[in-house]
């Protein structure tokens, strides 16, 4: 159990604009006013989690998340992320709740984040593995929101694990 260093990397894509796009296409206003400011239809990501495994299944960090959603829109989050993991051993299943605050001045300021995500950890050693999954990513961008559904590729570091057949001594 213990400390834990999990970085990721993420793709999704705007659900939001294509729902927007699909109900407006006909509105000359939505058009020419409002759809060329929507942010681009993907996202990528990176973030980097810190935490303790209290529990073979559940684990709590926090970190940082930088997020490009269009080029004005270079977002950097303080995270806290909660995580419950099922079936703890070599091929665990889990599912990520993470809220983000943005921390740094892009072309909105003061923006929320919000993710859930859920998929697979395989362990390549006692103290490696790596995971990968479907991620949900919602943005409050000042008056706007943007809503994603993705991808997720990462690896976990851990400083002692001991729940695994690797993890026997």
């Amino acid at each position: 159990m213990n400390f834990y260093l999990n970085p990721t990397l993420n793709v999704g894509y705007n659900l939001g604009n294509q729902i927007k796009d699909n109900q407006n296409k006909d509105s000359q206003y939505y058009q020419q006013y409002i759809s060329p400011y929507l942010p681009n239809k993907l996202t990528y990501g990176m973030s980097v989690v810190g935490g303790y495994n209290f529990l073979s299944n559940f684990a709590i960090g926090t970190g940082l998340k930088y997020s490009y959603i269009d080029p004005n829109f270079h977002m950097l989050y303080w995270l806290i992320q909660p995580k419950f993991i099922f079936n703890p051993g070599d091929e665990a299943f889990f599912i990520d709740v993470t809220y983000g605050k943005q921390f740094n001045k892009s072309a909105v300021s003061n923006s929320d984040f919000w993710s859930l995500k859920a998929g697979l950890q395989v362990s390549y050693s006692k103290r490696l593995s790596q995971e990968g999954g479907l991620v949900l990513e919602g943005f409050q961008l000042g008056n706007s929101s943007a809503v994603f559904i993705g991808l997720s590729y990462g690896i976990i570091v851990f400083s002692n694990k001991n729940y695994t057949v690797e993890g026997i001594d």
